[in-house]
């Protein structure tokens, strides 16, 4: 029940947003988008996500300090990606920084600050888009408060980070002062907290961050390119600004709660960008149906292979992931 409670909301509102998408769209001018479609850019555009994902993998692994082999931070994040598609609460997050802690000398907790910091620049990048590419689309007010409060979340966020960073000592002391009471709580949490920060030091480096920031960029960069050809696919008028502002709206729509995968928010909201800009709803769902299709193709497939070399099942690995408890000693790197 415990459960129903925290997936429910989300199940709503994908299934609401797949009935109204349903209603708007005539089937049958999408399917013939489909068939019309450019396939030589489509066949471009499915080359470059499997690029996408190796660049990712830089992206994560400069985020380590380049700690462990490449190939498995890289095989480790695919993993990740296609948990993330077809497990519940975002389990794909926990589930790569699980996976990469049996592979390396890491553990979990140390891990996971780089997942954190790497989905929170994310959204900065994902409202840098959307400021960028909303003077050229018309007709969308309030998007930009939207993406300046995204964006200022983002900087917040990072700062607040960076400051515990700086001063981990003062904040485990503050920890320990306001948990006196539960010795349980103090014992357990120091030790998460302890390796949590540890994760964090990556914030002080500069020189990292910035080698970071570029890997992220060119990561950005390269999915830009690979919505312009799936986008320019269906409509030829489509400009780079037609993928910034699809490409931004999806990433916000992938925040919102929705079933696993974010589907029928992301089909929602990148198909109504998409029709915002071309007056086409139906050929639009054609376009975010084919990007997600992609999605599940580059995830699937070298995800699939990530597990394989990993020795793990989805239905395993889940079981795994809900019963994972951190204690002051979390075996979670054992076969058992």
């Amino acid at each position: 029940m415990k459960d129903a409670r925290r997936w429910l909301p989300g199940a709503i509102i994908s299934i609401g947003l797949i009935v109204a998408i349903l209603y708007v769209v005539d089937l049958r001018a999408m399917v013939e988008a489909i068939r019309n479609a450019n396939y030589v850019r489509l066949s471009i555009a499915l080359a470059i996500g499997f690029v996408w994902m190796a660049i990712r993998g830089m992206v994560w692994w400069t985020l380590l300090r380049n700690r462990g082999a490449y190939k498995d931070v890289f095989w480790s994040l695919s993993a990740g990606y296609l948990l993330n598609n077809v497990l519940p609460f975002r389990l794909g997050e926990l589930g790569r920084a699980f996976l990469l802690s049996r592979k390396t000398d890491m553990k979990f907790m140390e891990i996971l600050p780089t997942v954190v910091i790497e989905r929170v620049v994310d959204l900065g990048f994902s409202a840098a888009l959307l400021l960028t590419a909303l003077p050229f689309v018309v007709n969308v007010e309030g998007a930009d408060r939207i993406g300046y409060i995204v964006g200022g979340v983002v900087v917040l966020g990072l700062l607040s980070m960076y400051i515990v960073a700086r001063n981990t000592r003062w904040a485990l002391d503050l920890f320990h002062k306001l948990s006196a009471r539960w010795p349980a709580l103090q014992r357990l949490g120091g030790s998460f907290l302890e390796s949590f920060f540890a994760g964090l030091s990556v914030l002080t480096d500069g020189w990292l961050f910035l080698r970071f920031l570029f890997w992220m960029t060119v990561n950005w960069g390269t999915a830009i390119v690979s919505y312009y050809f799936i986008i320019s696919s269906f409509f030829p008028e489509a400009s780079l600004i037609w993928a910034m502002f699809g490409l931004g709206m999806a990433a916000f729509g992938g925040a919102i709660p929705s079933l696993p995968g974010a589907v029928g928010t992301f089909e929602g909201v990148f198909s109504g960008a998409m029709t915002l800009l071309s007056g086409n709803a139906s050929t639009s769902l054609a376009v975010a149906l084919t990007a997600r299709f992609y999605n599940y193709l580059n995830s699937g497939v070298l995800g699939a292979i990530g597990l394989s070399l990993q020795g793990q099942t989805l239905s395993g690995i889940y079981q795994r992931l809900k019963n994972l408890r951190v204690s002051e000693n979390p075996d979670i790197t054992s076969e058992s």
